[in-house]
């Protein structure tokens, strides 16, 4: 079967789909696609995971609108299944890969993931299969490991016995479907004829523009977004530390820069965390590792944040007449983002990490996260500081009041600058916030 006709049946919606990897990625693509009419087969090496999807139930927790409702929807259709074994995707047209693609603690790509997903596709690969691989990948990626690997695998040729292609996702946890929906992407094939088969795929789920480019212009596209806004956190997260040695407000100076034509600073918090942005840009850089300087260094200040929290809470105590040995602390929040149980490269377990160095008794709390989410006043009785990292819905509407007679050491540490200062100090609090000079 020729990419001609590969593209046919795609358009048709006669292709049979596998994806490989039902995470935050994997799992919303399959079903996607599913509901766009196309059969789909999920590879996971989770029984629990399988068997929950199979049972038509989300493993994916947290505020994710439209994605439990659709998988019981596609489930209860049948057009969707997922297994353990490799073996059913000797049947599948196009293999979309979206396994984890982690960094070492040398900063270096960790690709067993991947590298064991090309092995198992490449023993059962049917002939002129398309190979997608969604995962954010270092440049040179495909053709340093995945093609190698899935050819000695195979035993057949790219470009001849199958075709392979880079489309990096562009999704975050909380607008899954979405993302997918109104996101670009780049669809890098080995070949122009790969990309544009890309491209009639994805035209079926993606309301957005679809570019077409080579394997590496998508390799670099992806690390590149990711790399770039760790870089303006990073100055936020900077400028904050600034205005707080300096004696302003962040948030202030924030909006007064931005006023100013094509300024955008962003908003400077307790860390950065998620699957994407801590590891992404030294997938960037790593062509250049040992002369790269700007992207590192914006890694360094957003990996501090956590620890400048902390520094915040020891000086807070220090100032109330206690001492951070034998303090109970509560940290609120303790997923990466907001309203999402994701706890990949969570700051609030560095935050926390760092006070039981310190001494400190943490208590966790978070709505999304088990086992945190229990009563929040619960957590924060005679509590000596209640933490703030992570800015979820549940705690835009903490009563301050409440809050002041439950803690035993009144103090509030705003890692998110959620609360009005003004109300908090009223309140008797002893507030402290990163970006706010200490007044």
């Amino acid at each position: 079967m020729s990419l001609h006709q590969l593209r046919h049946k795609i358009e048709q919606r006669q292709a049979v789909l596998g994806v490989i990897g039902l995470g935050y990625v994997g799992l919303p693509v399959a079903c996607t696609f599913a509901r766009a009419g196309f059969n789909v087969i999920g590879v996971d090496l989770k029984p629990d995971r399988v068997a929950m999807i199979n049972a038509g139930r989300s493993p994916i927790g947290g505020y994710e609108p439209g994605l439990a409702e659709l998988l019981a929807e596609v489930i209860a259709a049948g057009s969707f299944h997922a297994t353990l074994e490799y073996a059913e995707l000797s049947r599948a047209d196009v293999i979309l890969i979206d396994v984890e693609t982690p960094i070492d603690e040398q900063h270096q790509p960790n690709f067993a993931a991947l590298e064991a997903a090309c092995r198992s596709l490449g023993s059962v690969l049917k002939e002129d299969a398309l190979i997608i691989v969604e995962s954010t990948i270092a440049p040179g990626t495909l053709e340093r490991v995945v093609r190698p690997l899935i050819e000695q695998a195979s035993g057949r040729q790219c470009h001849t016995d199958f075709y392979l292609g880079a489309c990096p996702e562009r999704i975050t946890p909380g607008k899954l479907l979405i993302n997918l929906r109104l996101m670009s992407r780049v669809c890098g094939g080995g070949t122009p004829e790969t990309s544009e088969t890309m491209i009639a795929l994805y035209r079926h789920i993606v309301a957005a523009d679809l570019d077409p480019a080579d394997w590496v212009t998508a390799e670099l596209v992806k690390t590149a977004e990711n790399a770039y806004r760790d870089v303006n956190i990073a100055f936020a997260n900077e400028l904050a530390l600034i205005c707080e040695a300096s004696g302003g407000d962040f948030l202030r100076v924030r909006e007064l820069v931005n006023k100013s034509p094509g300024r955008n600073v962003l908003l400077a918090g307790a860390g950065v965390g998620g699957h994407c942005i801590p590891k992404d840009p030294w997938l960037l850089v790593k062509p250049v590792s040992r002369s790269a300087r700007l992207i590192p260094a914006a890694r360094s200040i957003n990996d501090a944040m956590p620890l400048h929290v902390v520094e915040l809470i020891v000086e807070a105590l220090k100032d109330s007449g206690r001492a951070i040995d034998g303090a109970q602390v509560t940290l609120l929040g303790y997923a990466y983002l907001e309203n999402s149980d994701d706890t990949r490269h969570s700051p609030s377990t560095v935050a926390a990490n760092r006070l039981y160095e310190l001494g400190a008794r943490v208590v966790i709390h978070d709505p999304w996260v088990q086992p945190f989410d229990i009563d929040v006043w619960t957590c924060l009785k005679n509590s000596d500081a209640a933490v703030l990292m992570v800015a979820h819905e549940a705690y835009r509407h903490l009563d301050v009041i409440k809050l002041k007679s439950i803690l035993r050491t009144p103090i509030v540490i705003d890692g998110r600058r959620l609360f009005d200062p003004a109300a908090a100090r009223s309140a008797g609090l002893i507030y402290r916030a990163v970006g706010l000079a200490r007044t």
